[in-house]
C-alpha cells in the first residue's frame, strides 16, 4: 500500500484518488478533439477544468507532449501510449454497455464512477436506470459541474454516496436497485486501488446481488516488480522538473501493487460467472493505439486485462 493510503482515507475530485479520475477524464477529452477519436465525451473538458487539481488540467494543453518529448523522448512516448490506452479502454466499455442494453438490461451499476460520464453521453434506451457509486464529494461535483451547464442524464441516473469498503450493497439497495432483475456491472479503473482481499469481497458482494443473466465487466490491476514502479516514478518525476510543471500524483502511493491478487477470469467463473480476459495491450494494436518504447520490460506485461462475464446461477 501506498504512503498516501489507509483503510479509511477519504477523498474529493481535487486530492488523493480523486485526482485520478479528473486523469482519466482529461486524456477522453483529448481523445474527443483528436482528428480520428476512437471515443467522444462532449462533457470530459467540462468536468477537468474546474476541477481545480493543479496538475491534469494541463493535460488538455494540444503542446504538452511535444514539450515533454523535448525532455525525455522515452518518457514522452509512454504518455503517449498511456492516452491511447485510456481512449481503448474507454470504447470497450462503452460498447460493453451497449451489448448489455441490446440484450434488454435496464439496471447499471457504475462502481468508483469518478467523472464517468455514461449515464449523460450513452444513448440508454428507456426505462434505464443508472446508479453511480463513489465518494461523496466526488458523485457532487459531477453532478453539480453538468447541471450547471445544462447537461442532463440520458436515463434515470441515482448517485449512491457510499464508500466501496462500507456497506455498499445496503445503500445501493436503499436507493431502489432490484437484486433480482439483471444488472450490468462495471468495475473500471478501480481495482488497483484495492488490496487483493478487498477485490475478492468486492466481487462475491456483486455476485451476491446478481440474478441469472447480469453481466459484469471490469478492469483487472496488473502487477508490476518495485523496482519497475520505482524506477518509472523517479522518470516521471524528473521530467516534469524540467518542464517546470507540478509535480504529478505519484500512482505508486495510491495503488495496492498486490502479487496475491487472485486472476479475475477464473475467479468468476469458479463462483458462478462464465469469463473471458481480453488483452488490452491486442486491443490497443487492433485500433493502432500501440506505442513501443525501448524503457519496456520484456518480462512483465504491465497492462491490464479487460475481463467481461455473464452470471450462470
Amino acid at each position: 500500500m501506498g504512503a498516501l493510503r489507509s483503510h479509511d482515507d477519504t477523498w474529493d475530485i481535487a486530492t488523493s484518488v480523486g485526482t485520478t479520475a479528473v486523469m482519466v477524464a482529461a486524456a477522453r477529452a483529448v481523445e474527443t478533439d483528436a482528428d480520428a477519436p476512437l471515443i467522444t465525451d462532449p462533457y470530459a473538458k467540462l468536468l477537468v477544468s474546474g476541477a481545480g487539481t493543479g496538475v491534469w488540467e494541463m493535460l488538455l494543453d494540444d503542446t504538452v507532449e511535444a514539450k515533454l518529448a523535448a525532455v525525455d523522448p522515452e518518457t514522452a512516448a509512454i504518455f503517449h501510449r498511456m492516452r491511447g490506452y485510456q481512449a481503448v479502454r474507454t470504447r470497450f466499455f462503452d460498447a460493453y454497455f451497449t451489448d448489455a442494453a441490446a440484450a434488454g438490461i435496464r439496471q447499471i451499476v457504475i462502481l468508483a464512477s469518478g467523472l464517468d460520464s455514461r449515464a449523460y453521453r450513452l444513448d440508454w434506451p428507456a426505462g434505464t436506470v443508472v446508479y453511480e457509486i463513489d465518494q461523496p464529494k466526488v458523485l457532487e461535483y459531477k453532478a453539480a459541474t453538468l447541471a450547471d451547464a445544462g447537461v442532463s442524464p440520458a436515463a434515470e441516473r441515482r448517485a449512491v454516496a457510499c464508500d466501496l469498503r462500507q456497506d455498499w450493497p445496503g445503500a445501493l439497495t436503499a436507493a431502489g436497485f432490484a437484486a433480482g432483475a439483471p444488472t450490468a456491472w462495471l468495475a473500471e479503473g478501480l481495482l488497483m486501488y484495492l488490496p487483493a482481499d478487498a477485490q475478492d469481497r468486492l466481487f462475491t458482494q456483486i455476485s451476491d446481488l446478481s440474478a441469472p443473466g447480469s453481466r459484469l465487466a471490469a478492469e483487472t490491476a496488473a502487477h508490476q516488480p518495485e523496482e519497475r514502479r520505482e524506477q518509472m516514478r523517479l522518470r516521471f518525476r524528473a521530467a516534469a522538473e524540467k518542464m517546470g510543471m507540478a509535480t504529478p500524483v505519484d500512482f505508486a502511493d495510491l495503488t495496492y501493487n498486490d502479487p496475491d491478487r487472485a486472476e479475475l477470469a477464473g475467479w468468476l467463473d469458479r463462483h458462478g460467472w462464465d469469463a473471458a480476459a481480453h488483452s488490452s495491450t491486442q486491443e490497443m494494436r487492433r485500433l493502432g493505439r500501440w506505442v513501443d518504447s525501448p524503457l519496456d520490460d520484456p518480462h512483465t506485461d504491465a497492462f491490464s486485462q479487460f475481463v467481461t462475464a455473464t452470471r450462470q446461477r
